[in-house]
């Protein structure tokens, strides 16, 4: 399986379209600008970490991937499809792109099961059977299935963010983008995530992850893009990026977080 996955990101990277293009992408908050000019290639079955102090862009990037934020200038393409105003190419898009946030935005009065089984239902149109035993099998993957009857309220925020991490997969997306999946955690619950994301990276999964987590970027990422000010700064290997970082503001950034970790 891994040598087979490994061969699609290897051809995706040479001869295939990207799996999601920005191209002099802008965006406005009335006269702020949060992105400038940004522009970017993911290429299928690449894991794309991104960066940066709080302010930067990199939450508002991550969401204009598939419209939770409009941008007003450039272009976003999705597994070949350009966003736009049009309805059915938005929920094309949506079907193929899992979203993971910071806070795990579950249904409280819904079980853990019955979260993971509403999207398959209603917007994949999957028998009710079917779609239980899919969240069963992810609910495993992500290493609760016996929470499957309970509610949100029940778990610790660490366990309801992988449950949040199983909803999204539920939907069999090709495409997972994360915002600061760790940043709402206890330290302690932070590494039961990580280790979650790391399994999905080592499936092949194309992600795009907004995160500090230094450690996770070194062990999975691809690329490492660091955002400042709604720019691309600098983009490069984790080796490039973490050893010989070529601004003045990624250095300093990364002095910040290694301090503080």
């Amino acid at each position: 399986m891994s040598e087979t996955l490994e061969q699609i990101a290897s051809a995706a990277r040479t001869d295939a379209p990207p799996a999601i293009l920005l191209d002099k992408v802008n965006k406005w908050f009335g006269a702020l600008h949060v992105l400038r000019d940004v522009s970017l290639n993911v290429a299928l079955g690449e894991r794309l970490v991104v960066c940066g102090p709080s302010g930067s862009g990199k939450s508002t990037m991550i969401r204009c991937i598939n419209r939770l934020e409009t941008h007003q200038e450039g272009r976003i393409v999705v597994n070949g499809i350009e966003l736009s105003d049009d309805v059915k190419a938005l929920d094309d898009i949506r079907r193929e792109v899992g979203m993971v946030f910071q806070s795990f935005n579950l249904f409280p009065h819904l079980t853990i099961l019955e979260n993971c089984t509403l999207a398959p239902i209603w917007v994949r149109r999957m028998p009710k059977a079917q779609a239980e035993e899919l969240a069963m099998e992810y609910l495993t993957r992500v290493r609760i299935p016996e929470q499957a009857k309970k509610y949100p309220g029940q778990l610790s925020g660490g366990q309801q963010q992988r449950v949040a991490i199983a909803r999204a997969l539920c939907m069999k997306p090709k495409i997972m983008l994360f915002d600061e999946p760790t940043s709402a955690l206890d330290p302690e619950m932070i590494k039961e995530v990580l280790d979650t994301m790391v399994s999905l990276a080592e499936d092949g999964m194309t992600m795009i992850c907004v995160t500090h987590e230094m450690g996770f970027a070194r062990q999975v990422a691809d690329r490492v893009v660091f955002m400042d000010r709604g720019e691309i700064v600098e983009m490069g290997t984790p080796a490039q990026m973490f050893e010989s970082p070529q601004t003045e503001r990624l250095k300093l950034f990364l002095s910040q977080i290694l301090r503080g970790h």
